[in-house]
């Protein structure tokens, strides 16, 4: 049988070895694996951005592929440690602890399973009593498992409702008049720009004009009020403009052309953090 991918994202940096020692796993259960990284650079803790990052490249990879997620703040507690099959076709493992939310939500959850990490977890390493490593005692290592073809997916433990999965709560866009709602959910850290949930269409009209962007916090003060052009491309704007374009999902975005937007006004983002646009 064809072995599958693994893909992998964390919060752990390249600044010490626990990326390495996750690999390692991986190739002490198969050393034919083929290991890629999506980002260790997720915020620390930062469950919501976990979300968000596992569903960005999820439909760009072949069908079957097998991603491991550890972001976990609450690691060795009462969080299940799970793996997902998607809609889509794809394996997902990782804690249920809200990080499944944006695949559920665009590529919907078929069957998820609760690990049993009595008979699913790492041996032979002296890490059996250690609690503050799941991501390589148990995520990496069954990920190992199920890409290999060693363990399958419905061995893993029991299965369980996905109506049960733990998601964030995300303001659906909306349209009133000519007042769009939506949330300001993610950034773009290398180049500063801020992506909202709203697709770039509801602007179609408007294109080299100026609407105004609220953006709201999450006690719902107002942290940004502006007016601002929308452009279809970068080349269109001046430098160090600030612009509304389409990022790359289609959804509206908004940047300082070779400038950091993020930096500049210091928004938030993320699931309660409201923007309003008015054409």
């Amino acid at each position: 049988m064809n072995k599958a991918i693994l893909v992998f994202q964390t919060d752990f940096t390249y600044k010490e070895g626990a990326v390495s020692s996750m690999y390692g796993v991986v190739k002490s259960v198969d050393r034919d694996l083929e290991i890629f990284d999506s980002t260790h650079e997720i915020p620390n803790y930062d469950i919501y951005s976990a979300s968000f990052r596992l569903f960005q490249p999820l439909k760009f990879w072949p069908k079957g592929t097998v991603f491991v997620s550890v972001v976990d703040p609450g690691v060795g507690t009462f969080r299940k440690a799970s793996i997902a099959y998607t809609e889509n076709g794809y394996y997902i493992v990782t804690p249920d602890n809200g990080t499944l939310t944006h695949v559920d939500k665009i590529y919907g959850i078929k069957k998820i399973v609760e690990i049993d990490t009595n008979k699913h977890r790492l041996t032979g390493f002296g890490t059996e009593t250690i609690s503050v490593f799941h991501g390589r005692d148990i995520f990496a290592y069954c990920g190992a498992k199920l890409a290999s073809g060693q363990v399958k997916f419905e061995e893993f433990g029991q299965e369980y409702d996905v109506k049960d999965i733990v998601r964030f709560d995300i303001i659906e866009p909306e349209i009133k008049g000519n007042l769009i709602i939506g949330t300001a959910e993610i950034i773009d850290p290398n180049f500063g720009n801020l992506w909202t949930n709203i697709p770039i269409s509801n602007l179609s009209d408007v294109l080299e004009k100026k609407v105004l962007v609220k953006i709201y916090d999450e006690n719902h003060k107002v942290v940004f009020e502006e007016y601002i052009k929308v452009h279809k491309t970068f080349g269109d704007v001046l430098k160090g403009e600030i612009t509304i374009y389409q990022n790359e999902y289609g959804n509206i975005a908004i940047a300082i052309n070779q400038g950091s937007f993020i930096k500049k006004y210091q928004v938030p983002y993320g699931a309660n953090i409201k923007i309003e646009i008015l054409k």
